[in-house]
């Protein structure tokens, strides 16, 4: 019987140092079935494969980016029926939310380890329910995308400098996170623009649909699923509450007052003056131009052609304790 499956991508960042020694250890233990596929797009086939196996577990091994087409794979493509096995989250890639808020954050070797002890045993104390981002491009977009954490506006802008600027140049990932908040927040206060800041972000109209709630316009947006936020910043509520939104209005004070409030550990529990955290079945972004990004994946959004977000039903998690 196969207690596990592991899903890797061989490209993702940790993935290049990590993955000799995950093949080691899998190769040492037959009840590991792993996977390895150099391209996304073939991650619908591997998924076919390893629903033939039947594990009792499925760990996703990359980026948040991987886990994101995997969770979009397993949701519409049927593969395990009704009877998909619960997921876990490996801390390969370069920001590893997903893998963090499910309290993964030590070497992929030991967290692995801790996985497959766990899989060998009753899995419920273990089991977490986290529902999905379902994202259509348009009122009715093709078919959704699925993914846990989406930055949008500024917070977007702010992410592809990072990822375009600063992460080339070798420095540690959490020094490159840094350097891009501080950019992101001088370029709004002094409103200089240059080739090595972010580009001062478009303001988004958000429509919140739950009892009715209007539209806002905000420059940095986050809208997400998970409990953990960017900067040691949480979502305030726990459990299934729909999609969870931090907005931060057009402000260069309310974005350093949310940066703060962050880095002590206050965003999302406490009131912060210019930010709102808030709770929504559906929310609905547009504006004259303006990017978006869920986990990894870029989309764009304008006028008469909106981004359409929506929670999908829990799906069920190994989160290790913390």
């Amino acid at each position: 019987m196969t207690t596990l499956a592991l899903l890797s991508n061989p490209n993702s960042t940790g993935n290049r140092a990590f993955l000799p020694d995950i093949r080691c250890y899998c190769a040492e233990r037959p009840e590991i079935f792993h996977y390895e596929v150099e391209d996304l797009s073939q991650i619908g086939e591997a998924l076919r494969s390893i629903a033939q196996v039947a594990p009792k577990l499925l760990v996703l091994n990359g980026g948040d980016g991987t886990v994101q087409a995997a969770l979009t794979e397993i949701y519409h493509g049927g593969y395990f029926g009704k009877n998909i096995p619960p997921l876990a989250v490996l801390p390969n890639g370069k920001t590893n939310l997903i893998a963090l808020d499910l309290g993964a954050d030590a070497a992929p070797i030991a967290v692995l380890d801790q996985f497959l002890e766990i899989a060998r045993q009753d899995m419920v104390p273990h089991i977490v329910e986290r529902e999905l981002i379902s994202l259509s491009e348009g009122e009715h977009g093709n078919r959704p995308v699925l993914g846990m954490f989406l930055g949008g506006a500024g917070l977007a802008d702010t992410i592809l400098y990072c990822r375009e600027k600063l992460y080339p140049s070798g420095l540690p990932n959490g020094l490159c996170h840094f350097i891009a908040a501080f950019a992101a927040i001088f370029a709004m206060l002094t409103g200089i623009r240059g080739r090595f800041l972010p580009p001062r972000p478009n303001p988004v109209s958000v429509s919140l649909i739950r009892d009715g709630e209007g539209t806002r316009r905000f420059s940095f947006l986050i809208v997400t699923t998970l409990e953990k936020l960017l900067l040691n910043g949480r979502t305030g509520q726990q459990g299934r509450v729909g999609l969870k939104l931090l907005a931060i209005e057009q402000s260069g004070r309310a974005l350093v007052r949310a940066l703060i409030a962050a880095l002590g550990g206050r965003l999302g529990v406490e009131p912060v003056s210019g930010v709102h955290v808030q709770q929504g079945d559906v929310i609905r972004i547009e504006s004259d131009h303006t990017r978006v990004i869920l986990d990894g994946e870029t989309f764009h959004a304008t006028r008469g052609r909106p981004i359409v977000l929506r929670a999908t039903p829990p799906v069920h998690f190994v989160k290790l304790a913390t």
